[in-house]
């Protein structure tokens, strides 16, 4: 058997822009190679970098403190929500933008990652990505939370219609303790079931979101 690690995650570059009206990360040197020569021996030289960005910034994970202010906020969010979940992929209807319970099926969800892919990732970096992207319905938060599913991770612009100002899917979910991904890439490259799934943020205290190096573990 063959086990291969799937990238789920944009790569974060200085200027890029991930959510509309959010600024660009910013990455640079603090310590250039250059700089530090002078404090060491001739041929040894670090470079020690810089990022300043949003929390909302290219693959990131949303904890209940993005949207409560009593919720786990990323230093508080259980492992086994995170890493080691068994996995499936739900397959969004061609050509539809709100993806309903009825996506889901009757399989058995308890405790997995539940990962939506759209499509929407081919647009990542263009203007078309801001606007008319997937989204998941009340619905089908609803029935996500009631069947205790451990993460749900989407490869659109937001998990909500940006539309509805309430936010249903993230006020359900993360009601429920279950994290968010937004802005996956490469769901398309997965099966359906049968694979491993890991998205860890830094563990930082005070902040709900933080960007990830979402992997699949698929195994062939």
């Amino acid at each position: 058997m063959t086990t291969k690690l799937i990238d789920l995650s944009h790569t974060v570059e200085d200027g890029m822009i991930t959510y509309k009206g959010l600024p660009a990360p910013v990455v640079c040197d603090f310590w250039s190679r250059e700089h530090s020569r002078q404090f060491y021996a001739e041929g040894t030289e670090f470079q020690i970098g810089k990022i300043e960005m949003v929390a909302n910034t290219g693959t990131y994970v949303d904890s209940p403190f993005h949207r409560y202010a009593h919720g786990k906020d990323l230093s508080e969010l259980p492992l086994a929500s995170l890493a080691d979940l068994d996995a499936i992929l739900i397959r969004a209807p061609v050509g539809s933008r709100a993806v309903d319970r009825s996506a889901f099926g009757n399989s058995d969800l308890r405790g997995k990652a539940i990962l939506v892919h759209t499509g929407w990732d081919r647009h990542w970096r263009t203007d078309p990505y801001f606007e008319g992207h997937p989204f998941l319905t009340r619905a089908a938060a609803d029935y996500l939370a009631a069947s205790g599913v451990a993460f749900v991770g989407i490869d659109s612009y937001n998990i909500d219609d940006t539309a509805d100002k309430t936010r249903p899917v993230h006020s359900i979910l993360l009601g429920a303790d279950i994290p968010i991904c937004e802005h996956m890439t490469g769901l398309g490259h997965l099966p359906e079931a049968g694979f491993k799934f890991y998205a860890l943020p830094v563990k930082v205290k005070g902040m709900g979101t933080f960007p990830v190096r979402a992997v699949a573990v698929v195994k062939y």
